[in-house]
C-alpha cells in the first residue's frame, strides 16, 4: 500500500474521512494512491541489476497478473463490502481453515510490505540525514526501525487523517512522476537503454522472477474493495475503479521504469535511491540564470519518496489491525489481540504485535530488500488464489445472498487463470521467500486445529455445498470435509434474566435478534426470588410457582419461533436477585445477559449493585432494557467512545441486519468542536461497520440532547457510563438519570472491565 495515508490513523479502514457517496474518481484515487510509492521509488534500481532493461516488461507483466485479480476482486467486493477484505472471503467461501492460512497470509504479508516500506524510507532518508553504523545494522536499517517505531507510535496513539489530504498527497506524488517523465524524455537515450549487453542482457528467462520481484508494487488495490458501500453504483464504478486504478499504475510504471533506464544505463541505476539519481541527471544543472535545477529535482524526488514509503508502511499497519479485528470477530484469533485502548481508541495490542514483527523483519532481513518485497508478495499472491478459488465456490454453490452487481467475463476462465497465475507466480520466487511462505501456511493450519478449530462454530460455503451432496459425492471428499470442519460451539449463548411477563416478550425479541445475527441460542431463565423465610425445596414443590414459570418460558419459547435461533429454558429459585443473575451467567457460560431495568436497584446506571461495584467485575456483557415493548424501526446510539459504546455499536449492527433497524448515531461536543466531533464520528462508524448510519453532531448539555434527539427515535441504546462509584454517587451519572427521564425506551449496555479498587471509588476513565 501507498501514497494515500501519510498521517497516522485510527482502527477504521483506512478510509475514514471518505464521504457516504463516494464518486468514481474518488475511488480511482484510492487505488491509484495505494499502489504508486515505494514500488516506483525503490525496487527500479534492484530489479533492473536482476533483470536488465526488460525488467520494464517484468512490470508489465506484474500488471497484467493483478489486472485478472482484480476482476474477481470486483465480483466479491460488489457481492460482499465487508470488513476484512480477501480474508471476510475466503472464510466465507471455503471456510475457517483456509480464512486461516489467508488471514495469517494478509497479516504478515502486510508486516513484511511495512518492513520493506520503511527500508524505503530508511534508503531515502540517508540521502538527507547521514546514520551511523550500529552494532549489525547498517545506517538504512537504522533509518528504517526509526521510522517504524514512528509508523507503529502514530498508529498506537491512533492520529486521524482527512480524504482532502489523502487526495492532495496522490496528485503531489504524481504531479512529481510527470515532472520527472517530462524531464527524462527530453534526456532520453536508446543507447543508454540497450547498453551493457541489449535489452535482455539476462536473457527472457529473467523477466518472471523479475516480476516476482516487483509485484510487491501492485499490492493494495484490493483496497477499493472495502469502500464498495460508500460508492455510487458500485456494480458499475467499483470494477471501473479497481480495474483502472490497475491500469493507470502500469502504464505509469512502464514509462517511468523505462525513462529511468534511458536515462542512468541499468548497471550504474542505485538500487538505494534510483528516482533521485535519475532525476539529477535527467534535469538540467541550470535554467537560465537559476542554478541548482538538478539537485533542488532530486531533492525533490527524495521527498516524495519519503512521503509515499510512510504513507505505504503507515497504511499496511492500520490494515493488519483491521484484520486481526475481522478474524477475532470470527474466532480465529484471540480478542486478547483487539483489545481497545481506554484513552486512544485503538486496537494497541493487535498493533504492537504487528510492529514487533516489523522490526524483527528489518533488523535480520532488512539487508536484503528482495527478501522482504518478494515475501509480502508471495504471501499477498497465495490469498489472491484463494479469493479466486472462492469466487468459484460461491458461484457453483448459488448462494442466495450472493448477488454481486459485477461479474467476470469468461468465467470460469477469469477466476481459474487468476488463481493459476498466482501460484505460478510464487514458483519464481527464491527458496528462502517460498520457505518462510509455506511456513507461515503451515503455522497457520497447525494454529486453526490446535486454536481456531474448537473455538469458531462458521461453515465455510464450500462445506455446506458438500454435506449437501454427500450422496452424490466421493466418500474421501465427504471425508475430507468432515476432518477439518470446525467443531467450536454455535455461536455466543445469550441469557436472559425473565421475572415479569410483562417484559418478557420484549427481552426474548432483543435476545433472539442478536442471537440470530451472531449465530448463537437463548437461553432463557426464570430467576424466582424466594423469601429467606422460605427453604428452597419448599419452594420447588409449590405448584403454583411452577405453573407460573412454566407458563412464562412457554411464551419464552413462542416468541422465539420468530427467529432461526434454538432457545433453552431453566428456572432458577433462589433467594438472591441480581447475584443469582450474575452466578447463573457464569455457570452457564453466558456471553451476555439480556434482563429488564430494575429502577434504583442499579447504582448509577450501571448493571451492578453498590456492593458488586467494589467487589468483582461483571461476569460478560449486560444488556438492561428498560421497555415492555421492543419492536425498533429506528434507534439512536449515543457515543463517546469506550467499551460499553463498543457493545453498543454490535448490538445496533445486529438489530439492523436483523430487524431492518434504521441507525442513527449522536455524538455531543463542545461548541466549535463540531469538525473533530465529525471525524471522530465517521471513524468510530466505520471501524463498527455502521458506516451507513446517519451521523449526528450536535452542541450542549449531553442529557438535554440525548432527550431531544431520542424524541425522533423508537429506541436508545446507551453504553453504561465509567465513572468511578463515588464520583457517580456525587455528581450523578447521564445514563441513570436518562432511563429515569426519557420517554423513550432505553437499553443500557455495559462491558466487563478491570478496575482497580481505586478506579472503582474514584477513577474516571
Amino acid at each position: 500500500m501507498s501514497g494515500a495515508q501519510l498521517l497516522g490513523m485510527s482502527h477504521g479502514e483506512g478510509d475514514e474521512e471518505l464521504a457516504k457517496d463516494l464518486g468514481l474518481i474518488s475511488a480511482m484515487t484510492i487505488g491509484i494512491g495505494t499502489m504508486i510509492g515505494a514500488g516506483i521509488f525503490v525496487l527500479p534500481g534492484v530489479a533492473a541489476n536482476a533483470a536488465g532493461p526488460i525488467v520494464v516488461v517484468s512490470f508489465v507483466v506484474g500488471g497484467l497478473i493483478a489486472m485478472v485479480n482484480a476482476l474477481s476482486i470486483s465480483e466479491l467486493g460488489t457481492a460482499m463490502p465487508k470488513a476484512g477484505g480477501g480474508y471476510y472471503y475466503i472464510n466465507k467461501s471455503l471456510g475457517p481453515m483456509f480464512g486461516s492460512i489467508a488471514g495469517m497470509g494478509d497479516w504478515m504479508g502486510l508486516a513484511f510490505a511495512s518492513a520493506f516500506y520503511c527500508i524505503g524510507f530508511g534508503q531515502y532518508l540517508a540521502v538527507f540525514v547521514p546514520l551511523p553504523e550500529v552494532a549489525f545494522l547498517s545506517p538504512i536499517q537504522l533509518g528504517a526501525l526509526l521510522a517504524g517505531g514512528v509508523f507503529v507510535g502514530v498508529n498506537y496513539i491512533g492520529a486521524k487523517e482527512t480524504g482532502s489530504i489523502q487526495t492532495i498527497i496522490v496528485f503531489t506524488l504524481l504531479a512529481i512522476l510527470t515532472a520527472f517523465s517530462l524531464a527524462g524524455f527530453s534526456s532520453f537515450e536508446y543507447a543508454t537503454l540497450a547498453n551493457e549487453g541489449g535489452l535482455a542482457p539476462f536473457g527472457t528467462g529473467a523477466i518472471l522472477p523479475a516480476t516476482a520481484l516487483v509485484f510487491v508494487s501492485f499490492l493494495g488495490y484490493a483496497k477499493i474493495a472495502t469502500v464498495a458501500e460508500e460508492l455510487k453504483n458500485p456494480g458499475r464504478n467499483l470494477p471501473i475503479a479497481i480495474i483502472g486504478s490497475v491500469g493507470i499504475v502500469t502504464v505509469i510504471y512502464a514509462i517511468l521504469v523505462t525513462t529511468m533506464l534511458g536515462v542512468i544505463s541499468w548497471p550504474d541505476l542505485s538500487q538505494d535511491a534510483p528516482v533521485a539519481q535519475a532525476a539529477e541527471v535527467a534535469f538540467p544543472a541550470s535554467i537560465g540564470p537559476v542554478g541548482g535545477v538538478a539537485a533542488a529535482a532530486a531533492a525533490l524526488m527524495t521527498v516524495g519518496a519519503l512521503l509515499a514509503t510512510a504513507s505505504s508502511a503507515n497504511a499496511s499497519i492500520l490494515a493488519s489491525a483491521r484484520i486481526n479485528f475481522a478474524m477475532g470477530r470470527d474466532k480465529i484469533v484471540t480478542n486478547w489481540l483487539n483489545e481497545i485502548h481506554p484513552n486512544f481508541a485503538t486496537p494497541y495490542r493487535s498493533i504492537l504485535v504487528t510492529g514487533g514483527l516489523i522490526i524483527v523483519f528489518i533488523a535480520f532481513l532488512g539487508k536484503d530488500l528482495e527478501v522482504l518485497a518478494k515475501a509480502a508478495s508471495v504471501l499477498h499472491l497465495i490469498v489472491y488464489a484463494l479469493m479466486n478459488v472462492g469466487l468459484i465456490v460461491f458461484r457453483e454453490a448459488d448462494v442466495p445472498e450472493y448477488d454481486p452487481d459485477f461479474r467476470v467475463p469468461f468465467y470460469p476462465i477469469t477466476p481459474i487463470l487468476g488463481a493459476v497465475l498466482s501460484l505460478g507466480l510464487v514458483a519464481f520466487m527464491d527458496n528462502l521467500e517460498i520457505a518462510l511462505s509455506a511456513a507461515f501456511v503451515v503455522v497457520a493450519v497447525l494454529w486453526y486445529f490446535l486454536y481456531a478449530r474448537d473455538k469458531t462454530s462458521q461453515q465455510g460455503v464450500l462445506s455446506h455445498y458438500i454435506r449437501s451432496r454427500e450422496e452424490e459425492l466421493p466418500d474421501r471428499v465427504v471425508g475430507a470435509a468432515d476432518a477439518v470442519a470446525p467443531s467450536g460451539s454455535d455461536g455466543p449463548t445469550i441469557m436472559v434474566a425473565l421475572a415479569n411477563p410483562r417484559t418478557e416478550s420484549a427481552l426474548i425479541t432483543l435476545a433472539s435478534a442478536i442471537a440470530e445475527h451472531e449465530g448463537g441460542r437463548v437461553l432463557a431463565t426464570h430467576i424466582v426470588t424466594v423469601p429467606d423465610q422460605t427453604t428452597l425445596t419448599a419452594a420447588a414443590e409449590n405448584g403454583d410457582l411452577n405453573a407460573a414459570s412454566e407458563t412464562l418460558l412457554d411464551a419464552a419459547k413462542q416468541d422465539a419461533a420468530a427467529f432461526d435461533v434454538p432457545i433453552e429454558t431453566k428456572t432458577i429459585l433462589s433467594h438472591r436477585s441480581l447475584e443469582e443473575v450474575y452466578d447463573a451467567a457464569q455457570s452457564n457460560d453466558a456471553d451476555r445477559v439480556v434482563m429488564g431495568y430494575g429502577g434504583t436497584q442499579f447504582a448509577g446506571g450501571r448493571a451492578e449493585r453498590t456492593l458488586d461495584e467494589l467487589t468483582h467485575d461483571l461476569p460478560c456483557d449486560f444488556l438492561v432494557l428498560d421497555a415492555t415493548e421492543f419492536d425498533p424501526t429506528d434507534i439512536v446510539v449515543p457515543t463517546a467512545g469506550g467499551a460499553s459504546s463498543d457493545l453498543s455499536a454490535e448490538v445496533a449492527l445486529a438489530l439492523q441486519e436483523t430487524l431492518d433497524t434504521e441507525v442513527s448515531l449522536l455524538h455531543v461536543v463542545n461548541e466549535g468542536e463540531e469538525a473533530e466531533g465529525r471525524e471522530f464520528l465517521r471513524d468510530w462508524a466505520d471501524s463498527h461497520q455502521l458506516s451507513d448510519a446517519d451521523l449526528h453532531i450536535e452542541t450542549g448539555d449531553t442529557e438535554t440532547v440525548i432527550e431531544r434527539i431520542s424524541a425522533d427515535h423508537d429506541l436508545v441504546i446507551l453504553g453504561a457510563t465509567e465513572r468511578g462509584l463515588l464520583s457517580r454517587i456525587v455528581q450523578g451519572s447521564l445514563v441513570f438519570d436518562v432511563i429515569e427521564e426519557l420517554d423513550t425506551p432505553v437499553l443500557l449496555t455495559e462491558r466487563p472491565s478491570s478496575r482497580s479498587l481505586r478506579d472503582r471509588l474514584f477513577g474516571r476513565r
